[in-house]
C-alpha cells in the first residue's frame, strides 16, 4: 500500500468511527451517481459537495423552503448557527433518520429521508423552528412554521417539545399545539392531531411518551398524558389519559389491549387483536 492510499485509508476508518451516518450517505450518494449519471449534479450539489451531514440538511431544508420572501441561503445559516450552538441537536437529528431505515420497510437508505422524504424534513425544520424559539427569535420560527406548513402539509407550533428517535411516517397533516411534548423513539403516521379542547389558556396540549405508536388520522386532545409503550388506533378520538402500554381505539377511545406490543413505535404494528364484539 502506498503512502498516499495509507492516509486514505486511515481518513476513512477516522470518518467511520467519528460519524457513520454522514460516511454511509456518502457512499450512498457515491452508488447513486454511478446508477444514475444523470443525476451527478443533483447528488454533487446537495451531498457530496458538503463537507458534514449537518451541511446537507441545512443546504436541503433551506432549498425546500426558499421563497422570496426570505431566501433559502438564510434559512441554511440559521440551521447551520442552530447546530453550532447545540451540538445535542446533531445528535438528534442522526436519531431521527436512523429512525426512519428502522421502522419505514420500503426505506433501505439513508438518502431516502435525506433528499426525498417530507416528513423528515419538516421534522428538522421543526427542530430549527424550536431552537429560534428558544432564542427568543420567534418570527423568525413562526415563519419556518408557516413555509412548513405550505411546503410539507404539516402544521407544529415551534415552542412543541420533541424528543428524538421521532418518524413522521408521510406526515401530512399533522397538527402539533404550543404545549404538546413528545418523548423519545415516538412513531406518527398522517392526520395526526395533538391539539387543545377549545380556548383554555396556559398548558393544554398532550403529552406523549417514549415509545408510542400513534396511528393515521388519530385525534389527542387536552392536557392529557399518552403513557410510554401505548398505542393509538387509527381514527381514534382520545379525550382521557391513556395508561402505559395499552392499546386505544374508537370515537371517543378506550382501552382494548394492555401490554401486547412491548415496543409499538419501532414494530408499527398497527393490527388490533381479540377485540370484544360490542
Amino acid at each position: 500500500m502506498t503512502h498516499s492510499e495509507q492516509i486514505s485509508t486511515a481518513a476513512g476508518i477516522a470518518l467511520t468511527i467519528a460519524d457513520p451516518v454522514w460516511l454511509r450517505l456518502r457512499r450512498e450518494a457515491e452508488a447513486v451517481v454511478r446508477r444514475e449519471p444523470y443525476l451527478g449534479g443533483v447528488i454533487a450539489g446537495s451531498i457530496l459537495n458538503h463537507a458534514s451531514f449537518e451541511s446537507v440538511l441545512a443546504f436541503k431544508i433551506g432549498q425546500r423552503l426558499n421563497h422570496p420572501t426570505l431566501p433559502g441561503e438564510l434559512i441554511t445559516q440559521g440551521f447551520l448557527a442552530a447546530v453550532a450552538d447545540d451540538p445535542d441537536l446533531s445528535t438528534t437529528i442522526r436519531a431521527d433518520v436512523l429512525a426512519v431505515l428502522d421502522r419505514d420497510p420500503v426505506c433501505t437508505r439513508v438518502i431516502e429521508p435525506v433528499l426525498y422524504f417530507k416528513g423528515f424534513h419538516a421534522l428538522v425544520t421543526h427542530r430549527l423552528a424550536h431552537w429560534l424559539w428558544q432564542k427568543g427569535r420567534t418570527d423568525f420560527a413562526l415563519h419556518l412554521q408557516s413555509r412548513s406548513s405550505e411546503v410539507f402539509q404539516t402544521d407544529i407550533n415551534p415552542a412543541a417539545r420533541f424528543g428524538r428517535g421521532i418518524f413522521l411516517d408521510h406526515a401530512t397533516g399533522f397538527v402539533v399545539g404550543a404545549t404538546a411534548a413528545i418523548g423519545d423513539n415516538v412513531s406518527i403516521l398522517q392526520e395526526v392531531t395533538l391539539g387543545g379542547t377549545g380556548k383554555e389558556s396556559g398548558d393544554r396540549h398532550p403529552k406523549v411518551r417514549d415509545g408510542v405508536l400513534i396511528g393515521a388520522g388519530a385525534k389527542i386532545l387536552g392536557n392529557i398524558e399518552i403513557g410510554p409503550g401505548a398505542r393509538i388506533a387509527a381514527g381514534s378520538v382520545v379525550l382521557h389519559p391513556v395508561p402505559a402500554n395499552a392499546t386505544v381505539a374508537g370515537v371517543p377511545a378506550k382501552v382494548i389491549e394492555t401490554a401486547r406490543c412491548p415496543e409499538p413505535a419501532r414494530s408499527m404494528d398497527q393490527i388490533l387483536r381479540d377485540l370484544p364484539d360490542d
